[in-house]
């Protein structure tokens, strides 16, 4: 038997299955109390279980999925973990601090099939996507990892902007925010996680009609198609036609501000003139805009991309600024590692395939 990870489950699902099994209700609150508020690493831990509950528990269900490979710490505070899975594939998590707490980065499949041309993430293309509960324990692992430090710290944020494309793995991804949402377990607030999509308009309509208060980014990256389809071949699928007209119901829908991720590349997009067409292009929806100026982190496979220089971000700030645009140039962590989404894996995954022909 195929055992499954028991933090796919969300706590419906758990009671459930419990039931379904011969174990009476209260038993889902006892699991669930041992797997997010003690944080146990094995159901033998679970002492207060009747020997027939603990005994379904481990016929049927793996606690841990994930093993720590290697762990990167910046001068910042910024920790990147690189996790390896049971069929051997590495994915990567990262742990911001901020004044605000403690932030996590989660990935959500292996590699990635959206191929923007300025990312690390695609340098490997999708293997498959992560299960809900590969994507939970990344979530765990940070928070045992601050656990261990006995400072009552706690994760209080997360980000969905790992490697992959979360809405391309649209019900693992939603099972996993239910998951950490629930109240009676890790209580991460909804308003304090974000999903980023690179623009699939079908699933962010389907979003829109969840009726949760989890924000969304959307990579935006370029104000027009020529530009947007050149670095993000999704466009392509989905151009600023198709992809708009879908923000446009998620605003109304939700009525819930949405963040534009634009990455600055030198020479590329970061001109005052694109600057310009992104006010044209958001000016119908500036009341519930933010635009998120990003500063590229090089890679060195996509040598034919630089940062932009500093004047050329504060003239575009200015631009969008001046014209009413909720604008911010992103505060920058884990500079001194390899701070690009997906760097640290692929540079593995190189080293691994050196070892093998040598």
């Amino acid at each position: 038997m195929n055992k499954v990870s028991i933090y796919s489950l969300t706590f419906d699902e758990l009671t459930s299955w419990l039931l379904e099994h011969g174990q009476k209700k209260f038993r889902a609150k006892q699991v669930w109390d041992w797997l997010y508020k003690k944080r146990v690493d094995t159901f033998s831990a679970m002492y207060n279980l009747n020997k027939d509950c603990l005994s379904l528990l481990e016929e049927h269900f793996i606690l841990g999925t994930l093993t720590e490979e290697i762990k990167q710490e910046s001068k910042d505070g910024t920790i990147k973990f690189l996790f390896k899975m049971q069929d051997g594939n590495l994915i990567e998590t990262v742990l911001m601090k901020f004044n605000y707490g403690y932030s996590v980065c989660v990935t959500t499949q292996v590699g990635c099939n959206i191929g923007c041309s300025f990312c690390a993430s695609g340098l490997l293309t999708k293997d498959r996507d992560l299960n809900a509960g590969e994507i939970v324990e990344q979530i765990m692992k940070v928070q045992k990892h601050l656990d261990q430090r006995g400072k009552d710290e706690r994760v209080s944020h997360i980000v969905v902007m790992g490697i992959g494309e979360p809405f391309d793995n649209y019900d693992n991804t939603m099972s996993f925010l239910r998951i950490v949402n629930d109240k009676s377990g890790l209580s991460i607030g909804a308003r304090h996680i974000t999903v980023s999509t690179s623009g699939l308009a079908k699933r962010i309509y389907d979003f829109a009609d969840e009726n949760i208060q989890v924000n969304l980014a959307l990579s935006l990256h370029a104000p027009n198609n020529e530009l947007r389809t050149k670095i993000m071949k999704i466009n392509k699928a989905f151009p600023l036609e198709k992809l708009m007209p879908a923000i446009d119901y998620y605003l109304e829908k939700t009525n819930r501000r949405i963040t534009f991720e634009y990455i600055l590349l030198r020479d590329v997009n970061d001109h005052v003139g694109e600057a310009k067409q992104l006010v044209q292009l958001l000016k119908d929806k500036r009341h519930l805009s933010y635009v998120n100026l990003i500063p590229y982190n090089p890679v060195d496979e996509h040598n034919q991309y630089n940062r932009s220089e500093k004047k050329a971000i504060l003239d575009f700030y200015q631009v969008l600024l001046e014209n009413g645009i909720n604008c911010g140039v992103r505060v920058e962590h884990g500079t001194d590692i390899d701070a690009a989404c997906g760097q640290l894996r692929s540079k593995q995954i190189k080293k691994d395939k050196q070892k093998v022909s040598q």
